[in-house]
């Protein structure tokens, strides 16, 4: 088990402020309660794909339990004008850019290829392929500069890129070289690892003997290491990484070190690789319980927002439960939705052929 030393926290496991001689939060009470209705919904929506999936209702699912803080305080800190790529798991951050969680469910169960407009919520669709959309996201970063949309000191106009990832696709080449575009560009590029411990089965210790932040120092960018159970520190080391990357100055490297307490997917039996006191470890570090303590410490949470949360959470996964059941097949035509930007020609010319095919068999069968 990795040392916490040398790790950003704000708020520690037993829900106590920390000083850090860098970073410092200015959430007030009501954005702190804001953050944990996250959190409770987001776990609520975690668990209740999790049990639709075990029921057959979905094809696979990547649970995020125990990941809450780092996607939810990373996420909340980013500006409406930025963009994000993300990986499998990144349902939290969905959720804070607007995305329905039934629109998640809608890939999941394979009705849908793109199941929302990436443009709208600027929340690009999830990537499985282990690092492939960090080059993505950095050559999207480059874009920005080369348009002038970063830099110009208009804090409402310039925009960042946060690209998400785990510890196991810190050993892709395609990570590593994103890394060395967005260095020797200075792209508008936020790299946030979740170190959650495991890449699949593979413990974070048999692929790197040092912190993975400290790689940032080789390719010339600021690399942090925060603990990514603290939703406090998570969205101020975040903050600063985006002020950063929006003011013209590059990329940096975010470790959230944190741990998933559930399975790689919901085809993984974590119980096979891993030792059941690791579990228990973390489990004592929750991060949804060490705010809940903190909030209750300051009379910012109280048994009546407690309920109503409850009832919101209970709204949400009977939505989920009833909305999964009935989304319906898609038309085969939606295969064309989402490829570019704007229209196509060429794109286009196959929509129609397709469309022609599919009512000339439409015909025959009647």
């Amino acid at each position: 088990m990795e040392s916490l030393e040398a790790t950003v926290q704000l708020l520690s496991s037993m829900g106590e402020l920390v000083d850090d001689p860098q970073f410092h939060s200015t959430l007030d009470g009501a954005a702190l309660l804001a953050l944990y209705r996250d959190m409770v919904l987001v776990r609520q929506l975690d668990q209740q794909a999790t049990a639709l999936q075990r029921q057959g209702e979905l094809g696979l699912w990547a649970p995020l339990l125990g990941q809450e803080a780092a996607q939810i305080g990373s996420a909340r800190a980013m500006q409406a004008q930025d963009y994000v790529f993300s990986t499998y798991r990144e349902h939290g951050v969905a959720w804070c850019r607007g995305v329905d969680p039934v629109d998640m469910l809608r890939f999941w169960r394979g009705t849908a290829h793109q199941a929302w407009d990436a443009n709208l919520h600027r929340f690009y669709g999830y990537q499985v392929i282990i690092g492939a959309h960090v080059l993505h996201a950095t050559g999207y970063a480059m874009g920005m500069s080369k348009d002038g949309r970063t830099g110009t000191g208009d804090l409402e106009k310039d925009q960042a890129v946060v690209a998400y990832f785990g510890d196991g696709a810190m050993s892709e080449g395609d990570v590593n070289e994103a890394f060395v575009f967005a260095t020797s560009f200075q792209s508008p590029v936020v790299f946030f690892c979740q170190n959650n411990q495991w890449a699949i089965s593979e413990p974070t210790r048999r692929q790197s003997v040092v912190p993975l932040a400290q790689r940032a120092q080789g390719f010339g960018m600021p690399g942090i290491r925060v603990d990514g159970n603290d939703v406090i520190a998570c969205h101020a080391v975040t903050m600063a990484a985006l002020d950063r990357a929006r003011a013209g100055k590059g990329p940096t490297l975010i470790e959230a070190f944190t741990y998933r307490m559930g399975a790689h997917t919901t085809s993984d039996d974590p119980t096979k690789y891993r030792d059941s006191a690791d579990d228990e470890l973390w489990r004592s570090r929750d991060p949804i319980d060490r705010l809940r303590i903190y909030l209750r410490a300051q009379e910012i949470l109280n048994e009546k927002v407690e309920s109503e949360l409850a009832s919101e959470a209970a709204y949400l996964a009977e939505r989920m439960r009833v909305s999964c059941r009935e989304l319906a097949d898609p038309n085969p035509l939606t295969m064309f939705d989402h490829v570019y930007s704007g229209p196509d020609a060429r794109l286009e010319r196959q929509r129609l052929e397709v469309e022609a095919i599919l009512a000339d068999q439409e015909t025959k069968v009647n």
